[in-house]
């Protein structure tokens, strides 16, 4: 036994060493990266490291620059992703339970410290990050201008070598640095948005929670790019050269391109306000799928070996855009719906027992019936391993896409199918809840969804694996008693629960706005099921249960046949045309050309990858059967409004014996966190802006130290 022990003990330490060696390797590639961009507009890189590196990368395979952007900008950022995918895996197969010891070492920077609009609620770690990323604009501008100001000496164009007067030239030189610094933002923009990325997941951020970033960044980008039109605009105009607007070159700088870049950006700028995104969102969603136009052009405007800069964050968000798109084509199996007097909706689908998510995962859902296009995330309620064959989210009625849904549902015309197609599910990779001695959970509303899934997870740990787990305090805040309901969402339909005594749960509800339970809350819980026809497919991993390794292989290979195919275009077709000068092939031809291999070899490796895990996942599909509809479609009401009911097992006796409901006022959170016993307690708000400020506020306050706040992003 002793030696099972020490072994076990072994291979733990062993893996725990793989893992960090991982992760340094990816910070010093990241740290390389990110230093080329540092010393890009010095001096030294101009006149003497640039040129060497063109000359030394030299090749008739892959042209004059294209072979040195390629290796200095794209293959780093790929690599760290392939060695993130693989980082991943190993912890995939290992207890991704954190312990609290990062918790006390990163508690002070991880204290909001900017608590209010526009940028919400931002931790110290954030803004420092923010910080020294403004200040990297700030040299990288401030330096091009320097060594550009410090070389021209007399008043000529740039580009042209025509005299011209001291102030066109600077505005010309300033134009294209601007130019420049836009690529540096451009080459971060689309990081934030691979919802499968493993970047992000390496140091502890999520698609959803870095969405802010890609907001700022587009600002920062659209700002600085409509800022080098404009600069060459009123250049064009004072040197009598406003015909430059309808130039396309063949070779160089097409400015035809470029302006059409600059007006696709505009137009998808003027809707991301968020005054216009929140009241007309499908105009935002619509007018957003511009950035294909915007990233199409650009790449004109500047030809592909330029592009390459910024490719790394295009490349992958295009293979993590292509998976989406192949799993968002097939018809998931819904199981069943259950209607509340609270007006919102269980929506309960079949999984495969592969797909393991973790508490607070984000699945996107698609409703033909509703909308063909609109796709609306939802936070994912159930647990994967409390119920390892089934995966629910919870709707409420609110805007008119979820109000159409909750009439499809309630019509009297019974509904035996609907069809809906899902991506997802995304999330973190580690249950960071965990590393708390106690949990404060503060919801409003629907914002106790994410806390379900925190709170089943519990219940799956201390019930069947009989671990330790956080003492739990809810407190959530309804508008009237018959949203109580959504407190018997705590419970799952499915799942062996014998008994929740050995979870430390409390929860204080409170209604808002009605001084004791009404008769309208008596109203019974309405189940549906729904009849799947054979096509139908339970919710699985596009990649199988091996997902990272396979996103690392697709990653890879498609990257690596790129390589293929542009070095045999570049060899056989284009070099014994233009040899290398990059003044006869045409720019636009060869980056057309380009984007055509890109799009070819992300499509055939992830086709290959999820066509070969789609065959074992429908080895599980025919073990999953199918559940026929019971004969009542109704339920007993809630549990909670109700302290006479009678009890109907020992679950639900354990859950309403830790319920206390409040009537008639809001809850005194400073009161209920400050007065919180515990040496070490997390803290989680979810629901309106108004509470999660007030929550993040006390908690920054620095009157209870014991208070750490988890930021719980809903930027989806």
């Amino acid at each position: 036994m002793d030696k099972a022990v020490r072994g076990l003990l072994r291979r733990t330490g062993s893996k725990r060493m793989i893992l960090k060696a991982t992760r340094l390797l990816a910070a010093i590639v990241f740290a390389g990266w990110l230093m080329i961009w540092i010393v890009r507009p010095t001096k030294t890189y101009q006149n003497q490291w640039s040129p060497q590196l063109l000359s030394e990368t030299d090749s008739t395979y892959f042209g004059r620059q294209g072979c040195t952007n390629i290796l200095i900008y794209t293959f780093p950022i790929l690599f760290i992703s392939v060695l993130g995918c693989i980082y991943l895996h190993l912890v995939q197969r290992t207890d991704n339970s954190q312990s609290g010891s990062s918790t006390h070492r990163l508690a002070a920077w991880k204290r909001p410290v900017v608590v209010n609009w526009p940028l919400g609620i931002v931790s110290g770690i954030e803004l420092t990050f923010c910080v020294m990323f403004l200040l990297l604009l700030i040299w990288f501008y401030t330096m091009y201008l320097v060594v550009y100001f410090s070389n021209s000496h007399h008043s000529h164009s740039e580009d042209t070598g025509e005299k011209l007067q001291l102030w066109q030239t600077r505005l010309d030189g300033a134009g294209i640095r601007l130019a420049l610094l836009g690529d540096l933002c451009c080459g971060f923009l689309f990081f934030p948005v691979i919802r499968g990325s493993s970047l992000l997941p390496l140091v502890g951020l999520t698609s959803e929670s870095s969405i802010r970033y890609h907001v700022w960044l587009g600002h920062i980008t659209l700002a600085v790019f409509s800022a080098h039109g404009v600069c060459y605009i009123v250049y064009w105009a004072a040197t009598n050269k406003i015909d430059e607007m309808l130039k396309w070159d063949n070779t160089g700088i097409a400015n035809v391109p470029g302006e059409m870049a600059i007006l696709a950006g505009l137009i998808m700028w003027a809707t991301t306000f968020p005054r216009i995104r929140r009241k007309m969102f499908e105009l935002f969603f619509y007018t957003h799928q511009l950035y294909i136009a915007f990233l199409f052009f650009y790449m004109l405007h500047v030809g592909v070996s330029h592009f390459c800069v910024i490719l790394p964050g295009v490349y992958l968000f295009m293979v993590d855009r292509y998976l989406r798109f192949l799993q968002s084509r097939a018809k998931v199996r819904l199981v069943s719906a259950r209607l509340f007097p609270s007006e919102s909706i269980e929506l309960n689908f079949a999984k495969s027992p592969g797909l393991a998510f973790e508490p607070l995962s984000v699945v996107f859902i698609n409703v033909p019936g509703v909308s063909s296009l609109q796709w609306h995330p939802f936070t994912v309620s159930s647990s994967s391993r409390l119920e390892p064959e089934r995966l629910s989210v919870i709707i409420k009625k609110e805007g008119s896409w979820t109000q159409k849904l909750y009439r499809t549902l309630s019509s009297p015309v019974p509904q035996e199918r609907l069809d809906v197609s899902v991506e997802g599910p995304y999330g973190p990779v580690s249950k960071n809840f965990l590393r708390y001695d106690s949990l404060i959970l503060v919801s409003g509303g629907s914002g106790i969804t994410p806390f379900i899934s925190i709170i089943r997870e519990l219940i799956y740990r201390r019930t069947t694996l009989n671990r330790p787990t956080p003492a739990v305090l809810l407190v959530c805040a309804f508008k009237t008693s018959a949203d109580l309901t959504m407190l018997d969402l705590l419970l799952p339909v499915s799942g062996n629960i014998s008994d929740l005594s050995g979870l430390d749960l409390r929860i204080e509800a409170f209604v808002t706005r009605e001084k004791s339970a009404t008769d309208d809350a008596q109203n019974n819980i309405q189940t549906i099921w729904f009849k799947p026809l054979p096509s139908d497919v339970p919710i699985a991993p596009v990649l199988g249960p091996n997902g990272w390794l396979w996103l690392a292989a697709t990653v890879s290979s498609s990257f690596v046949a790129f390589l293929v195919l542009i070095s045999i275009l570049q060899r056989c077709y284009i070099y014994p045309i233009d040899h290398n000068t990059n003044k006869v092939f045409s720019y636009s031809s060869r980056s057309v050309l380009n984007v055509l291999f890109i799009c070819i070899c992300i499509m055939a490796a992830a086709s290959a990858a999820v066509l070969w895990n789609k065959r074992e996942n429908s080895k599980q599909e025919k073990q999953i059967q199918n559940i026929d509809a019971p004969t009542p479609t109704t339920s007993p009401g809630s549990r909670f409004y109700n302290a006479d009911r009678e009890l109907e097992s020992v679950p639900q006796d354990s859950l309403v014996k830790a319920t206390k409901v409040h009537f008639g006022g809001r809850p005194p959170l400073k009161k209920m966190l400050l007065e919180f016993d515990g040496s070490n307690v997390g803290v989680m708000a979810s629901g309106p802006r108004g509470m999660r400020h007030e929550v993040a506020t006390i908690c920054s306050s620095g009157l209870a130290d014991n208070l750490h706040f988890e930021s719980i992003s809903f930027s989806w």
